[in-house]
């Protein structure tokens, strides 16, 4: 069976290590937004397909049995270009959800929908510590009254103002390390985007025991999807797939069990 992983997340590797170890034969398609990626096992490609069409054609060229989206959970883009072409190409499709993070009893989050909200509603003469990636910082760029830390994988992109400060670390995070940074740098607000994922939850158990209050910026919508939270769903979903040379016998009944349920 031929896989295609729309990558970039922890997921995307642990599926591509569990199916190249199964002996699919796996490619693993990343953004290329990240520089010196961790490689995912099987084949990899960079760069974008060009749009809906662009990947439906290169599914149906491949002759691509199984379309697997584990892109992050902020790229509503891919996640809609993905659903878009599996139907083109008659491709099944399951997309791979991490759960979102967890609201502790008396954390008491802001929680808004974008960006721009998030830098709208902090209070003048806050410090803050941003975790929203190294794009997308321009919102935050209206609020010189604020002392902000950004925290990213990669450097931002532009110089930046002087009431910012860059930090380049890379995930996992552990509370320990949350605690001496918020503490160095007096952080009094955190903004974060609910990305979910066991990798960076410790800044919010970090935040939650210094009460440090946390803007929590909602996922955007997402198309209907045949959808799985970890591995080990994925693994009971593939039990469900014909073998490839019955696949476009099957795929009227894979679409209909396979798709999210209208609510």
């Amino acid at each position: 069976m031929k896989i295609l992983i729309l990558g970039g997340s922890q997921e995307a590797l642990e599926a591509a290590e569990y199916l190249h170890g199964q002996n699919y034969k796996v490619t693993t398609a990343m953004a290329g937004a990240t520089r010196s990626p961790k490689r995912p096992r099987g084949k990899l490609i960079t760069g974008g397909f060009g749009g809906p069409d662009g990947l439906s054609t290169y599914l149906r060229t491949n002759e691509i049995d199984l379309l697997i989206d584990a892109t992050h959970p902020f790229a509503a883009r891919m996640s809609a270009s993905a659903v878009i072409s599996a139907e083109k190409a008659k491709v099944p499709l399951i997309r791979i959800t991490r759960e979102p993070f967890e609201e502790r009893e008396g954390a008491n989050w802001w929680r808004v929908d974008s960006k721009n909200q998030a830098a709208e509603i902090i209070p003048s003469g806050s410090t803050v510590l941003l975790t929203v990636g190294r794009k997308g910082l321009e919102p935050f760029l209206t609020r010189p009254d604020l002392r902000f830390v950004v925290r990213s994988i990669e450097k931002p992109q532009f110089e930046l103002p002087e009431n910012f400060s860059a930090i380049q670390q890379r995930p996992p995070y552990e509370t320990a390390g949350e605690l001496d940074l918020m503490k160095r740098e007096s952080i009094t607000h955190l903004v974060s985007k609910d990305s979910g994922g066991k990798q960076t939850c410790a800044k919010l158990e970090a935040a939650f025991m210094m009460r440090i209050q946390v803007i929590m910026i909602s996922r955007p919508p997402l198309p209907p999807a045949r959808e799985v939270t970890c591995l080990k769903d994925l693994k009971k979903a593939l039990t469900q797939f014909p073998s490839p040379g019955t696949r476009s016998r099957f795929f009227p009944w894979l679409r209909n069990i396979w798709a999210k349920p209208e609510s």
